[in-house]
C-alpha cells in the first residue's frame, strides 16, 4: 500500500482518518479493532477517542490486504502534509486562495497545486476545501490543532441550538476554521460573524464561506477579549468552544472592562472572561451556547460569577456531554446556555441540569426523565454554587422513603443476626500467651506445609488448617511480634507463631475465628448501614422529602 499521508514515524491517526486510508466506515475500523487482536494498540489520545501510530496501521492494513488505490484527494492531503507540516490548517487556506483566485500562493507546492486543480475539474473549488477542512477536523487533539474544534462538540452545539429562523445573527467570537460558525442552522438566510485569533485559521474560515457561496459571512482577524472586531454586533445566537486552560487572557488590561457584568473574572478562569464577553454580545431574548470545561460549573474561584448568572436568572441550561466527545481527552465537557431577558420579568427561575454523560458520546442528545432537572434558583446558591448536573439530579430523583425503608430492614436484620454469629468460648487452661510450645510460619514453610499467597499464607497440608493459622497469626501476642519499639505496626507473617496441636483441635479453633471474622465484618457493615440511614435521615427531614411519623395516639 502507498504511504499515504506522508506521515512521519511519530505522526498518530484517528479512526476517521484509518477509515479513510482504507477506504471503509468508521464503524468498520471498529469491527476491525475487536475482531483482530493484531490490529495495534492505541498509543494516545482518550477511551471513546484513540489515536494510532500511522506506521502500525499502515503495516497492519497491508498484511491484510485491506488498502486500497490511492485518490487524488489523499494525494492532495499528503502533499500538503509533506509541505506544511504540522500547520495543515495555513497549507489547506493556501489551496482555498489559490481556488478561489484571491491571491497568490508561493509556499503551494506544485504537485498540491496540480491535484487540487484536476479536483475542482471533477467537483468544484468548495467540496476540494471542505474535503480538506474535515481532515483537518478529524486530526483534532494533535499538535497544531488545538483551535478546532471535534466533531462530537460540533454536533452537540449544532443540537441545542436548534431551528433557528431566517435573518438569525450568530456570532462565534473564536470561530477557528469556521465549522461551528457556518454549519449552526441553515446554511442559507443568517448573517453570520466571526473572529479568530490566528490568521490562518481566520483566513481560511471566510474563504471556506466564500467559495461555499454563504452570503452574509464576516470573519475577521484578532484576539476576542483584547482586541474586539464587532463592538456594535447583538446576535441573537453567541456559539463558541473557547480556549480551555489559558491564564494569559489579558486580565490586568481589562479589570475595568465592562463586559464583566457579573464579575471580573480570576486569572485562572479565562473560560467565565470568554462567557461574559459573548453574553455582552448577546440581543435582549438571544443566547449563548458555550462548551465548557467541567471544572468551571464548581472550581472555588468561579464562584462569585456563577452565583451572579444564577441570581440574575441569566443562566438557563447546563448539559453535561458524555466523555469522550472531546477528542483530546476522555473528560466530560458542559454545554453552557445563558439567555438574555427581554424584561426584568422573563429572568429564569430555574436552571435545567442535563447529565448525558453515561450516554455513548455519539449516543442520543435529549435526554431521558432521569437525567434532567430544573432545579430552583435558591437551591443552587448555596456556599458551593456547584452547578455539575450530576449532582442535583441524583438528589432531585432520589426516592428518600423506598432507600430510608430499605437501609433500616437491612440494619435491622443485621442487627437480630449479630448475636447468633458470635461464638459461644469456655475458659482456657492456658497461661495466657503464645510461650508455650509454639513453632513459626517460616518453619512451617521450610517444611512445605504453608504457602505464602498476595495476602497471607495458607495451608498445603491436611495436618494444617488455613482458618486455625490466620486466627493465630492475629492474635494479640503476635501482633506484639510485628509491632516495633516505636509503636510502627507491620504485619509480618514469617515471624509469627502458632500453638502446636493436633488437627481436629486446629479445626476448632479455625471455626471459631472464622465466627469471629465474620461477626467482625457484620459489625462493619452494620456500622455503615447506620450512617448511610443517618446521612439519609437527615438529608431527607432538612429538604421536606421525608417527615417524622405521626405518634400513636393514647
Amino acid at each position: 500500500m502507498a504511504d499515504v499521508e506522508g506521515a512521519s514515524p511519530e505522526q498518530l491517526v484517528s479512526g476517521s482518518e484509518i477509515a479513510r486510508l482504507a477506504g471503509v466506515t468508521r464503524a468498520a475500523v471498529s469491527n476491525w479493532r475487536r475482531r483482530h487482536e493484531d490490529f495495534p494498540a492505541p498509543r494516545g489520545g482518550g477511551v471513546n477517542s484513540p489515536l494510532f501510530a500511522f506506521t502500525e496501521v499502515q503495516a497492519w492494513l497491508d498484511r491484510q490486504h485491506k488498502g486500497q488505490d490511492v485518490s487524488d484527494e489523499v494525494r492532495l492531503w499528503q502533499a500538503v502534509r509533506a509541505a506544511y507540516g504540522e500547520e495543515t490548517v495555513a497549507g489547506v487556506a493556501d489551496i482555498a486562495r489559490r481556488l478561489a483566485q484571491a491571491e497568490p500562493t508561493p509556499d503551494l507546492p506544485a504537485d498540491a497545486v496540480r491535484l487540487s486543480e484536476e479536483l475542482v475539474r471533477s467537483g468544484s473549488a468548495a467540496s476540494v476545501v471542505e474535503g480538506l477542512a474535515t481532515r483537518i477536523t478529524d486530526s483534532v487533539g494533535r499538535s497544531g490543532s488545538d483551535h478546532v474544534t471535534s466533531e462530537r462538540i460540533l454536533r452537540a452545539l449544532r443540537h441545542f441550538a436548534g431551528t433557528l429562523p431566517a435573518d438569525t445573527t450568530v456570532l462565534d467570537p473564536a470561530c477557528g476554521i469556521g465549522t461551528l460558525l457556518l454549519t449552526v442552522g441553515p446554511r442559507h438566510g443568517l448573517k453570520r460573524f466571526g473572529q479568530e485569533r490566528e490568521p490562518n485559521s481566520a483566513r481560511l474560515a471566510q474563504l471556506r464561506a466564500d467559495l461555499g457561496r454563504q452570503a452574509d459571512v464576516s470573519v475577521t482577524e484578532g484576539d476576542s477579549l483584547c482586541d474586539d472586531q464587532w463592538p456594535q454586533v447583538r446576535a441573537d445566537l453567541v456559539v463558541c468552544d473557547p480556549p480551555v486552560g489559558v491564564t494569559d487572557w489579558g486580565r490586568e488590561a481589562l479589570l475595568l472592562d465592562s463586559r464583566w457584568e457579573f464579575g471580573t473574572p480570576p486569572k485562572a478562569e479565562g473560560e467565565l472572561a470568554w462567557l461574559q464577553h459573548a453574553y455582552a454580545h448577546t440581543a435582549p431574548g438571544g443566547r449563548v451556547l458555550m462548551a465548557m470545561p467541567a471544572s468551571v460549573a464548581y472550581r472555588k474561584a468561579g464562584r462569585r460569577i456563577r452565583a451572579e448568572l444564577v441570581r440574575r436568572g441569566v443562566l438557563t441550561q447546563v448539559v453535561a456531554l458524555p466523555g469522550g466527545v472531546a477528542a483530546s481527552h476522555a473528560l466530560p465537557v458542559h454545554v453552557w446556555q445563558l439567555t438574555r431577558p427581554l424584561s426584568v420579568g422573563d429572568a429564569a427561575t430555574a436552571v435545567r441540569l442535563v447529565d448525558l454523560t453515561a450516554n455513548h458520546p455519539d449516543g442520543p442528545l435529549d435526554p431521558a426523565p432521569h437525567q434532567v432537572v430544573d432545579a430552583p434558583l435558591v437551591d443552587l446558591l448555596d456556599d458551593t454554587v456547584d452547578l455539575t448536573p450530576g449532582r442535583h439530579i441524583l438528589a432531585s430523583h432520589r426516592d428518600y422513603r423506598t432507600e430510608y425503608e430499605s437501609l433500616r430492614a437491612r440494619l435491622e436484620q443485621q442487627l437480630a443476626q449479630l448475636a447468633a454469629l458470635l461464638p459461644t468460648l469456655a475458659e482456657g487452661t492456658g497461661p495466657g500467651t503464645l510461650d508455650a510450645s509454639t513453632v513459626s510460619v517460616a518453619e512451617l514453610a521450610r517444611a512445605g506445609l504453608v504457602e505464602y499467597g498476595d495476602a497471607e499464607p495458607t495451608s498445603v497440608s491436611d495436618q494444617l488448617d488455613t482458618d486455625y493459622l490466620r486466627g493465630f497469626l492475629h492474635s494479640t501476642a503476635n501482633a506484639r511480634r510485628s509491632t516495633s519499639a516505636s509503636g510502627t505496626y507491620r504485619f509480618d507473617a514469617r515471624s509469627g507463631r502458632v500453638p502446636k496441636m493436633e488437627i481436629e483441635a486446629q479445626r476448632r479453633y479455625g471455626r471459631a475465628f472464622n465466627a469471629i471474622q465474620e461477626f467482625e465484618e457484620r459489625v462493619r457493615e452494620a456500622a455503615d448501614l447506620g450512617r448511610q440511614a443517618v446521612e439519609l435521615a437527615r438529608d431527607g427531614l432538612g429538604n421536606g422529602a421525608l417527615m417524622p411519623s405521626p405518634g400513636k395516639e393514647a
